[in-house]
């Protein structure tokens, strides 16, 4: 029997509306809606469900508005009897990966993302930092060019390897615009500029890591009852101290999201289920290897279907 991971999407998957027919389904998870709420002192859901659509894409509501979404389809899972061997999230979708794992409480989880979107948002001045996708380039020959170029002073880094050929890179506007001109040169097809309100998983969020360990010291942590695949590493943690540790790093660091879903293959699962608003974690994974099977569940429907399988 092959094994299973829970995997839940970051920043860039929100949508308006995402989560009401959850919500409107089950009264638990409409108390986790209304923890939320209480929890960050805002009306979250009605800024989830109705917008405006430019407040709830501001990183410091996308994180929570995510994590309850995801937190929402979870709890509807735990009753289909499907159990995970493992778990992992990208990006913020670590924070969930955690919930579901058990190391972090739901309550805490929504407080530290709300404060981690604030401090991200906080740790470079607007128009200073930027991010491009950079699509068909060769991982080595991409993070050659941008050492070359941070070497002038404009630095610029890895910041996710989402899939062979998608690798989104991090730095300062000027850095991020050198992979822009000169990404042809070392045969990527093309590189988009990303719209974020900052610098993201690069060296320049270092003064957002050290507000957020404090952060994270304030939550009451446990030893995580699955094994974690974490986004720094694309290794197993399971140490409440480790995995704490590793989400202070990856703020700053790469998000290695191939790399922990060729890692996850390699331990045996053949079959991710995606939980959480929109698919674009099933799509990174069907690029990393066609084998395998993966389940969105970012629906009641989507759930429904796998229940009755």
């Amino acid at each position: 029997m092959g094994k299973t991971a829970f995997v839940f999407p970051g920043q860039g998957a929100q949508a308006l509306g995402m989560g009401k027919d959850a919500y409107e389904a089950s009264d638990s998870v409409k108390q986790l809606f209304e923890q939320a709420n209480h929890i960050l002192g805002i009306d979250l859901t009605t800024l989830i469900f109705e917008g405006p659509e430019e407040a709830l894409k501001q990183t410091a509501n996308t994180q929570p508005a995510l994590l309850t979404v995801s937190a929402a389809y979870l709890k509807l899972l735990e009753g289909s009897g499907l159990q995970a061997d493992y778990v992992a999230g990208h990006s913020l979708g670590e924070y969930s990966a955690l919930v579901a794992a058990g190391a972090l409480s739901f309550e805490d989880a929504v407080r530290i993302v709300r404060a981690r979107g604030q401090y991200m948002e906080q740790a470079v001045p607007s128009g200073q930092g930027a991010m491009a996708a950079v699509l068909g380039a060769e991982r080595e020959a991409l993070s050659s060019l941008c050492e070359s170029i941070s070497a002038n002073g404009t630095g610029v880094e890895l910041a996710n390897v989402n899939c062979p050929g998608q690798i989104v890179v991090s730095g300062t506007a000027a850095g991020v615009q050198a992979v822009v001109e000169q990404g042809k040169e070392i045969g990527a097809k093309r590189v988009i500029s990303l719209e974020v309100s900052g610098p993201f998983h690069s060296s320049l969020m270092k003064p957002a890591a050290e507000k957020l360990a404090d952060t994270l010291a304030t939550a009451s942590w446990q030893d995580a009852s699955v094994p974690v695949v974490a986004n720094v590493t694309a290794k197993e943690a399971t140490s409440a101290s480790e995995l704490r540790e590793l989400l202070v790093e990856q703020v700053y660091s790469p998000v290695l999201w191939e790399d922990s879903v060729r890692y996850l293959i390699g331990q045996g699962v053949d079959t991710f289920v995606e939980i959480g608003s929109g698919t674009v974690l099933a799509g990174l994974i069907k690029k990393i290897d066609r084998s395998v099977r993966v389940i969105s569940v970012n629906s009641v429907a989507a759930l429904e279907a796998l229940k009755a399988e």
